[in-house]
């Protein structure tokens, strides 16, 4: 199969934090310490709001859809997270994407250089969204791969990648373009949408997964573990390797940290989607915070429409009374004005705000 694989960025090279972290260090390095940042919020169930929980077999039953439904709708209109259960996903799959997973953050540094990001782009181990040198850092590494369509992968690294964990990759892979698209359909149905709209962006869309690690940090309130923003596709499927909390959502003007539920994937709406819905599903800022402890791990699963897919709000939903909030642009595009900068929230959708 010929490649295709397009370079959507690149970023600066930056220390591997692992290895860092492994010196037992006291305090923080200074381009770590994030005094912009608000500290992580102490977790406390009953004093905050709860993340809502959707049932995927309830979707798929005829009797409790409707319900369901309309609770899949609320979740992405008045909050843009959601955990689902029931997901479908095999439970054998997932635990074994998580050891591999868990395998690759535990090879050597000299084996992890093997698959270390090339100049010119955001493939393979490093960091996303650096392009300073003076640029503050978050609290972790990444792992970044292109995963479907398949065409469209790096092939140069896909395929010297450790043999087990390329071939869950694959299976996973699959699996999460079926479950994205399994949801986009519902969503369609929520918003009374014209179910063909979303088919033709999404069917055979671009899919990448980042993995994060977070190591334990002797102060973790002087960092952040990922810059509060939002995500740039449409949506966004996170697996947490354990079940670590440190994932926060922006709501009513607090953060809200989400408690993972055993099982369960944690689903974000994200800006495509936000523009195609002219603004009545929306992409929420949020954060990864990290503890003095233990590590988090987690993988993060995005789905977007075709690079060369033009988003912009739906046709079926805007009319003179309902104009369109946003101006139109191709995926490939939005994707690379959000690598070539900063990571600073929802900077980049505001500017596709029609004034």
């Amino acid at each position: 199969m010929e490649s295709t694989h397009v370079t959507l960025g690149s970023s600066l090279p930056v220390p591997n934090l692992q290895e860092l972290a492994r010196e037992h260090l006291i305090t923080v390095p200074p381009r770590y310490v994030r005094p912009d940042q608000d500290p992580p919020v102490a977790f406390a169930s009953e004093s905050f709001p709860m993340v809502p929980t959707v049932d995927m077999e309830r979707l798929l039953h005829e009797e409790s859809m409707p319900l369901e439904l309309e609770k899949l709708h609320s979740a992405c209109k008045d909050w843009g997270f959601f955990q689902l259960v029931n997901h479908g996903v095999s439970t054998s799959l997932i635990e074994k994407m998580k050891s591999e997973t868990q395998e690759l953050f535990n090879l050597s540094l000299e084996e992890k250089k093997r698959y270390w990001q090339e100049s010119g782009d955001l493939e393979g181990f490093g960091q996303a969204f650096v392009s300073s040198e003076n640029q503050k850092l978050d609290w972790a590494d990444m792992f970044y791969l292109a995963t479907l369509p398949i065409q469209q992968r790096k092939h140069s690294l896909f395929e010297k990648l450790p043999f087990s964990f390329r071939e869950t990759v694959e299976a996973y892979a699959l699996e999460l373009q079926k479950l994205a698209m399994t949801l986009l359909n519902f969503m369609s149905s929520a918003l009374k949408m014209d179910a063909e709209e979303l088919r033709e962006l999404f069917e055979d869309g671009f899919q990448g997964m980042r993995t994060n690690y977070y190591p334990p940090c002797p102060q973790p309130q002087l960092v952040v573990g990922l810059t509060p923003h939002s995500d740039a596709v449409g949506l966004t499927i996170l697996l947490q390797i354990s079940e670590v909390p440190g994932l926060e959502i922006r709501k009513d003007e607090m953060w809200v940290p989400v408690k993972p539920l055993p099982n369960a994937f944690v689903v974000n709406v994200a800006d495509a989607l936000e523009m195609i819905t002219n603004g009545v599903y929306r992409s929420v800022l949020h954060r990864a915070t990290v503890n003095s402890v233990q590590e988090r791990i987690s993988v993060a699963t995005f789905y977007s429409p075709k690079l060369t897919a033009e988003i912009g709000p739906s046709h079926s939903l805007t009319n003179p009374q309902n104009p369109p909030l946003y101006r139109r642009v191709t995926v490939e595009k939005y994707l690379k004005d959000l690598l070539a900068r900063e990571l600073n929230g929802k900077s980049l959708i505001e500017t596709m705000k029609i004034k």
